[in-house]
């Protein structure tokens, strides 16, 4: 298999990374994060790029770009350790996509790409609940007909993006099935907080809120949801890629003893050790985000969220503990990098959730 990016898509990682490196160091992040938890300006910045109208089909004035093409996008965001709800978004516009009638696509969409010039546009994807454990059959929120309209009662966790998002992508069950929904966020109450890696997102309590029906249930979800772990995978391979790196030159530097402490061979295996968990895991993200662009695959992607998950604790917990008590301060980046991988190894299911889905499929 070719893991090599075609033109059009080294060109716009190598723009994400040139804009990163400029404007969204370690110290504007901590900025970014002791503000408001985004940057307004780099969302911006981000709509400029085009990352905001990627997902969005040509049809409607996008770029109809998939997983292979979101990868060095989602790369370069993990090495960053961006705060701002990109992948909520992706995911959203997928849905509404492919499950979207023709007038609602008509509507939706192209006031999307217009919010996104300005950068000002943005969705979220509800779906998680309390208990559920990452079973997509454990929803219990509920929408009904309330004469002309739908109204959906429950609640929704952990919802990353929510505390920004202008509207959301809800699911809930209907005479027995599950439904998707489109509810603006002036409609729900939320409980807004910053989770363990220091990104946005909130408990929404969906009290009767006024919903419009979207097309795609259960099947669609399923898609989404595993379209967004393959990015997933992605950006814990930039994440993973600079825990190496960082650990690499900081024992290059340190010395104990007169000499650095990479010069002791007990260390140098261990570090060799840190990046062939990092190739065996990229290699794994480019195929579950190949297969996820192929029609889907749910035993690849499985297999890669078990591996890529394994890899995220070997090597966040080596960098660390390479680093020594420091790795773990406030003031390290690795520390951050460290939160983020634990994060991203469970988010859309965890190694032990993706082994029994493997093993059932």
């Amino acid at each position: 298999m070719n893991f090599d990016y075609n033109e059009e898509q080294q060109l716009l990682a190598d723009s994400v990374r040139r804009y990163l490196a400029k404007s969204y160091d370690f110290e504007a992040r901590k900025n970014i994060v002791a503000g408001h938890g985004w940057s307004a300006e780099a969302w911006a910045q981000f709509a400029q790029i085009g990352l905001t109208g990627l997902p969005v089909s040509a049809e409607h004035g996008g770029f109809g770009g998939g997983a292979v093409d979101l990868m060095g996008v989602m790369d370069a965001f993990g090495e960053a350790l961006v705060v701002e709800p990109y992948l909520p978004l992706v995911l959203a516009t997928r849905l509404i996509e492919r499950g979207a009638s023709a007038a609602q696509k008509e509507a939706l969409l192209p006031a999307l790409l217009s919010g996104v010039v300005e950068g000002r546009t943005k969705l979220a994807l509800a779906h998680t609940e309390k208990g559920a454990r990452y079973s997509l059959d454990a929803i219990r929120a509920s929408a009904s007909r309330d004469g002309a309209r739908w109204k959906i009662e429950g609640e929704k966790s952990a919802v990353i993006g929510a505390p920004l998002a202008e509207r959301l992508v809800v699911s809930a069950r209907s005479e027995g099935a599950i439904g998707l929904f489109l509810v603006d966020i002036g409609k729900v109450d939320l409980q807004a907080y910053r989770t363990m890696d220091q990104r946005l997102a909130a408990d929404v309590m969906l009290r009767g809120a006024e919903a419009e029906p979207i097309g795609g249930g259960r099947a669609a979800l399923e898609e989404a949801i595993d379209f967004g772990a393959a990015l997933a995978c992605a950006e814990a391979v930039g994440a993973m890629k600079f825990a190496c790196d960082t650990t690499l030159e900081y024992l290059k530097t340190r010395k104990q003893f007169g000499v650095p402490i990479g010069t002791f061979q007990a260390l140098q295996h261990r570090m060799v050790d840190m990046f062939i968990s990092l190739e065996q895991a990229r290699s794994m993200a480019c195929l579950a985000c190949s297969r996820a662009d192929a029609g889907g695959d749910a035993r690849s992607i499985s297999a890669a969220k078990i591996k890529i998950g394994d890899a995220a604790r070997h090597i966040s917990q080596e960098a660390v503990q390479l680093h020594g008590g420091m790795g773990m301060s406030e003031e390290l980046k690795v520390s951050h990098a460290f939160r983020r991988l634990t994060t991203l190894s469970r988010e859309f299911g965890d190694v032990d959730h993706h082994l029994a889905r493997f093993a059932a499929l």
